[in-house]
């Protein structure tokens, strides 16, 4: 059987690439167990001067978790899930301290976890066939890999804006809005590699090799953007949602009515996790964002909505999720806050760079 996750050293590059592309390259235990420790090494070997990380196939960098796995077992009661979540958000936090440049060449589908391995690090290059999303309020689960890190950090509530809705972004607005620190072609990813083979220069291959992305189409939604997700509840937005879709015209009207429609969709339990996420993450470090994010999903996999919203979109794909509670109104703030309480074991950070 082929390795789901492959290594190699080249010249003064590590080369990392993620290798299960009939699945959508979707990170499993597996290959989080063996990711950490091998960038581990490569940060401690001087002959190694920076890291790219690079997907199999051309549907996809990675689409995120492997959900079904982690549905089954968590289903099942088995603490691996868990366990998986921790170790995940570990090599997160070793991503975003790596003491050497790295570079995700990312393209295609770039979902949750796959976002996990990309955003936090030093630079991030989007293929011209990018498809970024934060997709999980729509399976009961939360933005996380550091979602409550980075999502308040985009422009003005594009963060809140994406964590609500799971709304797309293609190459040109993943780079407008942060996900992206550069665009080229995906052609030129193995030029890019070779060229940080040579010279372990990440920035000179990303010159050498970058090309403009195009026109976002982000800054002319902005504003309206802004004006609907800066409410402090989720009944807020909706409600700034409706009112754009029927005082407004033209685009913006349709927008706010489609985004709307599509919220109601969600795991109301879901979605006020997230908008509190948003603004908690707002003022937090990293660290802290990770704690949180353990605290939530120790939770969520104690849960209903989490089960029954895989079940619904990925195992029986009825796409008919029965939600508990099923309305926003019966999700009372004193829940939320449950979510978002200390546990007796939080996620440990230390050691990290250790291995």
């Amino acid at each position: 059987m082929e390795a789901e996750i492959l290594f190699e050293t080249r010249g003064r590059a590590g080369i990392v690439t993620l290798n299960r592309p009939k699945a959508l390259n979707a990170l499993n235990a597996n290959m989080v167990a063996l990711m950490h420790p091998q960038l581990v090494a490569w940060a401690n070997d001087p002959a190694v001067a920076a890291v790219a990380v690079r997907a199999a196939g051309e549907k996809a960098f990675c689409a995120g978790g492997d959900i079904r796995q982690l549905h089954d077992g968590g289903k099942a009661g088995d603490p691996a899930a868990r366990v998986f979540y921790a170790d995940e958000y570990r090599l997160n936090t070793l991503i975003k301290r790596y003491p050497k440049p790295y570079v995700a060449l990312a393209d295609g589908i770039v979902m949750g976890g796959g976002v996990g391995l990309s955003v936090h690090g030093s630079h991030r290059v989007a293929g011209e066939r990018l498809m970024f999303a934060m997709p999980e309020t729509g399976i009961g689960f939360f933005p996380d890999v550091g979602g409550t890190y980075f999502l308040p950090r985009m422009p003005g509530k594009v963060g809140t804006w994406l964590a609500l809705t799971a709304s797309r972004l293609g190459q040109a607005d993943a780079l407008w809005s942060g996900f992206a620190t550069h665009a080229a072609p995906a052609s030129s990813f193995d030029a890019i590699i070779e060229t940080l083979a040579e010279t372990g220069d990440a920035e000179a291959a990303l010159a050498a090799h970058a090309a403009p992305a195009g026109e976002p189409a982000l800054p002319a939604l902005q504003p309206v953007i802004d004006r609907c997700f800066s409410g402090g509840t989720v009944e807020a937005i909706l409600a700034a949602l409706d009112a754009e879709a029927e005082a407004g015209t033209g685009e913006h009207a349709e927008w706010a009515a489609r985004q709307a429609a599509t919220m109601r969709q969600k795991s109301p339990t879901s979605l006020k996790i997230a908008l509190r996420q948003m603004q908690v993450g707002a003022g937090a470090d990293f660290e802290e964002c990770m704690a949180t994010e353990y605290r939530i999903v120790t939770r969520i996999l104690r849960g209903v909505d989490f089960f029954e919203g895989v079940r619904a979109v990925i195992i029986d794909k009825d796409n008919a999720p029965e939600w508990r509670p099923a309305r926003l109104d019966a999700v009372p703030d004193a829940d939320i806050d449950a979510y978002f309480a200390p546990l007796p074991d939080e996620l440990d950070l230390s050691g990290i760079e250790t291995g």
